[in-house]
């Protein structure tokens, strides 16, 4: 299942700062960990990826840096900044809230009974 485009407007960013927090990533790392982890909920294409990071770039909570890949093609990568990390233990906090609330309606990630 594939999220709509407004809740994946809330939870993708926050998700990327996720994937950051161990450490820096490359896009396409960034593509086939989000697909992955999220068992293809969270999953977005490159085109929406890099807009994305840009975004967040803009804002100051992830920076990048060119490197050179194994087989010598450039290649950038991004971490999380010392405001990022604040603002991914603020967003952590704001959806662990909401999922306590949803849960509290019986809206969980249970779905057999529905």
């Amino acid at each position: 299942m594939k999220i709509e485009r407004e809740l994946m407007r809330g939870a993708g960013p926050v998700a990327v700062l996720k994937l950051l927090e161990p450490g820096e990533k490359y896009g396409y790392e960034l593509v086939k960990a989000l697909a992955k982890r999220s068992d293809g909920v969270l999953a977005m294409g490159q085109s929406t990826l890099y807009p994305m990071l840009y975004n967040l770039q803009a804002k100051g909570l992830i920076a990048s840096r060119m490197d050179k890949a194994e087989n010598g093609r450039p290649r950038k990568y991004y971490r999380l900044t010392g405001k990022g990390k604040k603002r991914l233990a603020h967003d952590t906090q704001q959806w662990q809230a909401v999922t306590a609330a949803m849960g509290a309606l019986g809206i969980t990630g249970n779905l057999q009974g529905a």
